[in-house]
């Protein structure tokens, strides 16, 4: 299976958040699956540390990369489709962020690994149970 985690799960996953679900972290564990995270997500949350919106123990630059790879997640860069497939997206969701990531998601037939409820609204393949 091929997934692409949300800028949230990718955070949670870092610190070893109990938010994430037992049966989300099997599968994101599980090393036959394809894991990726965005550069859209480095990008949101570069601009939310600068912000000052979102505390980080070191600079994203390091961070993020180090982290990505700690766990054997690869990077998934912004393409010109994925950023084409925007306009034909419903206004679903606001952040223009998430609505990108929904955008890779159908570009590169990934499941999200979401928490977000909106975005799994999106006609996508999304991961995350109920509960």
């Amino acid at each position: 299976m091929r997934l692409l985690l949300d800028t949230a799960t990718f955070l949670w996953w870092m610190i070893g958040s109990p938010s994430i679900p037992k049966a989300t972290r099997t599968v994101v564990s599980d090393p036959e699956n394809d894991v990726l995270v965005s550069a859209v997500s480095a990008w949101e949350i570069a601009v939310k540390h600068r912000l000052g919106k979102l505390p980080l123990p070191e600079q994203p630059e390091t961070l993020l990369p180090r982290e990505r790879e700690r766990h054997g997640f690869r990077s998934l860069a912004l393409d010109e489709a994925s950023a084409l497939h925007l306009p034909r997206l419903p206004l679903l969701h606001k952040d223009p962020f998430d609505r990108m990531l929904v955008c890779q998601a159908v570009e590169h037939s990934l499941a999200l690994v979401t928490p977000d409820r909106t975005l799994r609204q999106y006609p996508i393949r999304t991961l995350w149970p109920e509960g």
